[in-house]
Parts: structure tokens; C-alpha cells; sequence
């Protein structure tokens, strides 16, 4: 447990500093966010923050990962070949997202990378960091809602890669939905961060229920270093913002939130657990086919992700965010509730 509290407040202390220093860094550059404004559909009520610094993802990202690693100076706690793989991953898909955001600010406009190139080159980094996982670690190769036998559905290596592979893909664009208001995306992520946190160390405590749960208290503390840079981060994030995450910041955080579902065995509960995301990137694709359904002629929505129709119905940003944050975390308590449920009940049976 101590470890998991020096890499959460170490990536905290962390955090807090390097996105203070992003702040000054890129505001000295002249650079910052392009918005999308009226004429491409975008909010308007948003132009007001064109130039707010962006790329503070990079401040999450690095506390979190010199969170993880002053950890593992205590004595007792090795580096693990799979947190290793895990931090791999998460390193290239914030790099692709860093790319999207150095050619946004490098044009001064809102689109980086064609959404469509961006995300067949994602699908195909996310299958690939799966087969690593697989291949090279004991990651258990069963469909689980909150422990490997449950219900335990055993996949072929390569069907259970792709299917991995999907959830890294998924879950990072829904986070980067999502990352469209003030601290929305921060605070659910850490949130998230939290409750995986909790269920890595509730493993680690309890081997013989999630014996296939590998290196459990690495996964602790990995959780909790984001958990803590993500904390940092949200002291500057917060409505009004001084600095976006961007990119690198939503691609990174949802790459390592798919990643802890797949090594924790809990696949299928992170559909609660990022139940808001869920919620923003399913409006998008509801919107998409009510439109391409109706001929490109009706709307679901008045915008989408959905946090922006809430704006355009007379919500102020901040009740959004509020609101939002607390579907998240009832979303997140709910899937702690059926955890602990389901170790109560394979306990109250030994």
C-alpha cells in the first residue's frame, strides 16, 4: 500500500508542476488551441478559448510514469515485464496523439490528422500493443466481467488479440471524445484511475480469488500514478482551463484505462467503469446514424458528443461538467458495487 501512495503522490506533486511549467512553456511560444467556430459547426460559445495552451497531456504522462517509477525504489517491488509493455503502449499512442496535436497547432486550425486515417492508424497500433501483451506476459486470454472465471469465456490467442486490441482502440477514442469541456475528461479519468486502483490491490490482497490476475500490485500502482497525475493536472484543467490536454493527453489516458481492464480481467466492467465515455462516444455514433439514416437530413442531437448538446440547450459548461462527473461516478460505484458483490459471494462459498 505504500508503494501505491508514493507513485500517486509523487505523479500528483509532479504533475502539478510540469503542467504549471507547460502553461508558461507554450503561452512564451505564442501557441495554443485552435476551436472550431460557427462557420465549421462547431460551439461558438467555445471561440473564447482559441489559444489556450494545449498538449498538457504531456505533464500527465511523464508524472505518471516518474510516479511509477519512484515507487518501484521501495524495496520488495521489481519492475514487471508487463507494466513495462503497458507503458510502451501508452507512450506510442500519446506520441501519435502529440503528432495530431503538433500539426493542429503547426496550422492553427482544429483537424489535425484525417480522422479516418488517424483511426485505422490507432486500430492497428492497439492490435499490435495487444498481440506484445499476449505473447510476452501470462495476461489471462478469457472474456471477464470481474475476475478471469467469470464467465470465463476462453478465446483463440489470436480472436482474444484482436478483441483486445478493440478495447485499447475504443476506449482511447472515447476518452478523446469526451476530452471536449473543461476538466470533464481529467476528472473521469481519475475517477477511473481510482477504481482500478483499488481493484489491482484488492487482487494483489486476495490471490487465491483473482490468481490469474498477473503482477497485481504493479498494476496498483501503475492506477494510481495516473490517478495522481491526472489530480495534478485537473488544478490547472479546471473551468475556467489554463491549458487543454489535448491529444497526447486522451490517447494516452484511455490507452492505459483499456489496459488495465484487459490485465485486471475486468473487459467487460469497464464499460461501467468508463461509463461516461461509453455514453459520449455512443452519442456520436447515434448521431451518425441518424443522419446517414435519414439521408443526411435529421439529427439526433443538436450537436454531439453529447456534452455539446447539453450546451446548446441553455446548460452552462460547468453544470455539464458537474453533471457529468457525477453520472461517472455513479457509474464507477456501481461497477465497485458488483466487484466487491461477486468476492463476496466466491468467499462466502470456499
Amino acid at each position: 500500500m505504500i508503494a501505491v501512495m508514493i507513485a500517486g503522490a509523487t505523479a500528483m506533486a509532479l504533475s502539478l508542476l510540469g503542467t504549471r511549467y507547460l502553461i508558461g512553456f507554450f503561452r512564451r511560444l505564442g501557441t495554443g488551441q485552435p476551436i472550431l467556430g460557427k462557420e465549421d459547426l462547431g460551439p461558438e460559445h467555445h471561440m473564447q478559448k482559441q489559444g489556450t495552451p494545449t498538449m498538457g497531456g504531456l505533464a500527465i504522462i511523464v508524472a505518471a510514469l516518474l510516479g511509477w517509477l519512484v515507487a518501484h525504489l521501495r524495496p520488495g517491488l521489481a519492475l514487471s515485464d508487463q507494466a513495462m509493455i503497458m507503458w510502451a503502449g501508452v507512450i506510442v499512442m500519446a506520441g501519435m496523439g502529440f503528432l495530431d496535436d503538433y500539426i493542429k497547432v503547426r496550422k492553427r486550425h482544429n483537424r489535425g490528422i484525417f480522422w479516418k486515417k488517424k483511426s485505422y492508424i490507432t486500430l492497428g497500433l492497439s492490435i499490435l500493443l495487444a498481440w506484445w501483451l499476449v505473447a510476452a506476459t501470462g495476461v489471462s486470454e478469457t472474456i471477464s466481467f470481474t475476475r478471469a472465471d467469470w464467465p470465463g469465456w476462453s478465446l483463440w490467442w489470436p480472436i482474444f488479440v484482436v478483441f483486445a486490441g478493440v478495447i485499447i482502440w475504443s476506449t482511447s477514442n472515447a476518452v478523446n471524445v469526451t476530452d471536449g469541456l473543461d476538466g470533464l475528461a481529467g476528472g473521469s479519468a481519475m475517477m477511473g484511475f481510482l477504481a482500478f486502483t483499488i481493484i489491482a490491490y484488492w487482487a494483489f490482497r486476495n490471490p487465491d480469488v483473482y490468481s490469474a490476475v498477473v503482477n497485481p500490485l504493479d498494476l496498483a500502482v501503475f492506477a494510481a500514478a495516473f490517478a495522481g497525475a491526472c489530480g495534478g493536472f485537473l488544478w490547472y484543467n479546471a473551468a475556467p482551463a489554463r491549458i487543454f490536454m489535448g491529444d497526447v493527453g486522451a490517447l494516452g489516458l484511455g490507452t492505459a484505462l483499456a489496459l488495465l481492464a484487459i490485465t485486471s480481467d475486468t473487459q467487460l466492467l469497464l464499460v461501467l467503469l468508463c461509463g461516461i465515455n461509453v455514453m459520449e462516444a455512443g452519442s456520436v455514433a447515434i448521431q451518425m446514424g441518424v443522419f446517414k439514416a435519414s439521408g443526411r437530413k435529421k439529427r439526433l442531437f443538436r450537436m454531439s458528443p453529447v456534452h455539446h448538446h447539453f450546451e446548446l440547450v441553455g446548460w452552462p459548461e460547468t453544470t455539464v461538467i458537474i453533471r457529468f462527473w457525477i453520472i461517472s461516478g455513479i457509474c464507477i460505484a456501481s461497477a465497485l458495487a458488483i466487484f466487491i458483490a461477486d468476492f463476496t459471494k466466491v468467499t462466502d462459498n470456499l
